[in-house]
C-alpha cells in the first residue's frame, strides 16, 4: 500500500467540505438544531477534516501557517471524544463560515501544489 501525499489528502479535506456544504445547503439554523442526522453527518466530516490534518506532511503546515492546523485537528479531537457534549453552536458555525474560508485556503494550496 503507498503512503498517501499531500495532495491527495487535500483532495479529501476538499470532499469532506463539499459534503458538509451539500448536507447544509439550503438549511437554516433552526432546522439544522432539529436535524439530529444532519448533525452526525456534519460532524462526521469535520472528524474526517481533522483527521486529514493530522496526516498532512510538516512541510505543508509550515509553508501555511496561515492556516490553524492545530484548531482543526484539535475540533477533530473534542468530537471524537467528547461527543455528548458537542457544542452545536459551533458546528452550525463551522459548517457555514468556517468550513467556506478552509475550502479557499486548501483550493490556493492545490493550485501552488499543481503548478510544480
Amino acid at each position: 500500500m503507498s503512503k498517501r501525499g499531500d495532495k491527495e489528502i487535500l483532495m479529501d479535506i476538499l470532499e469532506a467540505i463539499q459534503r458538509i456544504k451539500n448536507y447544509t445547503d439550503g438549511m437554516d439554523y433552526e432546522t439544522f438544531l432539529l436535524d439530529t442526522k444532519t448533525q452526525d453527518a456534519v460532524i462526521r466530516n469535520i472528524e474526517i477534516i481533522g483527521e486529514a490534518v493530522k496526516l498532512l506532511s510538516p512541510q505543508i503546515k509550515e509553508k501555511y501557517k496561515n492556516i490553524p492546523w492545530k484548531n482543526i485537528a484539535g475540533m477533530r479531537d473534542k468530537l471524537i471524544h467528547f461527543y455528548f457534549g458537542v457544542n452545536i453552536d459551533i458546528v452550525w458555525d463551522v459548517a457555514k463560515n468556517k468550513i467556506l474560508e478552509l475550502e479557499e485556503l486548501i483550493n490556493e494550496i492545490l493550485n501552488e501544489i499543481s503548478k510544480k
